[in-house]
């Protein structure tokens, strides 16, 4: 049977086979709400030949999440799909409680679906969660970055993340569900007018707004975006990097406008660090005038320093002293060395130790050796491969430059 254009089994299936088409393995994030159980449903249908596995994060922030968890396993199960329930410990009630939930739910749900070969993790936003999110940071001020769509997939925490019900409204889907008799919790913390989006939810049905219209104006912002984009990869091309440095020519830096010179900042940072997120958007701007004047500025573990007709940035070497030790892996999210012995291990090389290796021979800064990996074992330096290579030591960046030049474009 051909479904018509407007059924949401359509538009979601059409979607899925754009975005996951040749996906033998997907993962579903089910809260047990109305969009999820939708979701759940018609990733059901559409699977079929494919593993695809549902988990639901159970914040204990009320005490019926249990057992909803335990719902959405039972209705997982019906449909033939696994579940699993994962819990978040959460160490401290400071902070923002629901950015930090949602931080929490993406690494969850990311360590699942890593740990069970699957190659994307689906979710369950949908029209009315993109009109919402727009009015919630044009109230914060936000930019062109802040105000654009949600994108129908991104990677984020080493996995990527689906949205295939962008185009599909939440009052659609809930008409679905009661055609089938399918039954979803409702979540009483949708009506708690403590938190932003319930009040603009609220406050949007009030005044009537569309919620479609409001969508598709959160799309043209993300179309703006995408070609701020493409401008900021063109300033970008003459981008280098080498030994865990980055720099850019100083001319076409400042011969562009002041957004494309934050976004390549922004960008260059996060290249540096690893982060998942940019930086406050009022760091940037302290660190875009610090630059402007020709000062050494830093911003968020990365240092940027304009020096001649390039501007450098490295890592700082505090953030890398803060870095966890690592046996084996990753280091400070930056480097992979190989060659370790039993008893050593992989941190920063330090001030202190800066005076016993010839880092000027390796072309580094002295901060820049600082910032670098060393091999110790206990206290005692074994070597700094990065800047005197040493066998058995190997040591691999995590990124090079088109890294670089794919976060510009995804910023």
């Amino acid at each position: 049977m051909t479904l018509p254009a407007a059924d949401p089994a359509f538009r979601v299936h059409a979607a899925l086979d754009r975005l996951a088409g040749d996906m033998p393995a997907i993962g579903v994030a089910v809260s047990g709400g109305g969009d999820s159980v939708a979701l759940m449903h018609l990733m059901a249908e559409w699977g079929r030949g494919r593993r695809i596995m549902v988990a639901t994060v159970d914040h204990g922030l009320r005490t019926e999440s249990a057992d909803e968890a335990r719902q959405v396993g039972r209705a997982a199960r019906a449909l033939g799909l696994s579940h699993a329930t994962l819990l978040w410990q959460r160490g401290t009630d400071a902070g923002n409680l629901m950015a930090n939930a949602r931080d929490a739910r993406l690494r969850l749900l990311a360590g699942w679906a890593q740990r069970n070969g699957l190659s994307a993790v689906v979710l369950g936003h949908t029209a009315d969660d993109q009109a919402e999110t727009l009015m919630m940071r044009l109230a914060r001020g936000s930019g062109i970055d802040g105000l654009a769509s949600m994108a129908e997939w991104r990677d984020a925490f080493g996995t990527r993340w689906l949205r295939p019900m962008l185009g599909t409204g939440r009052q659609d889907l809930r008409d679905w569900l009661r055609a089938r008799g399918i039954a979803w919790i409702d979540d009483p913390s949708n009506d708690n007018t403590d938190f932003d989006r319930v009040r603009i939810r609220q406050a949007m049905q009030a005044m009537g707004l569309d919620v479609p219209a409001l969508a598709r104006a959160a799309c043209h912002i993300q179309e703006a975006r995408d070609a701020l984009s493409h401008y900021a990869a063109h300033a970008a091309r003459e981008a280098e990097a080498r030994d865990g440095r980055l720099t850019l020519p100083r001319r076409a830096y400042q011969d562009a406008p002041p957004e494309i010179r934050r976004r390549l900042i922004v960008a260059a940072c996060r290249w540096i660090t690893g982060a998942d997120y940019p930086p406050r958007r009022a760091t940037v701007l302290h660190a875009l005038n610090a630059v402007a004047t020709g000062h050494r500025v830093t911003l968020d573990g990365a240092l940027i320093e304009p020096a001649g007709d390039r501007i450098r940035l490295f890592r700082e070497t505090a953030a890398a002293l803060r870095a966890p030790e690592v046996q084996d892996g990753i280091w400070d999210n930056r480097w992979e060395v190989k060659g370790l012995r039993p008893g050593q291990h992989v941190a920063a090389l330090g001030l202190g130790e800066v005076a016993r290796v010839k880092w000027r021979l390796a072309g580094l800064s002295r901060d820049e050796a600082a910032a670098s990996p060393a091999v110790w074992e206990g206290d005692r330096l074994v070597a700094a491969p990065l800047v005197r290579p040493q066998a058995p030591f190997e040591i691999f960046p995590v990124r090079v430059a088109s890294h670089f030049r794919r976060l510009v474009m995804a910023h």
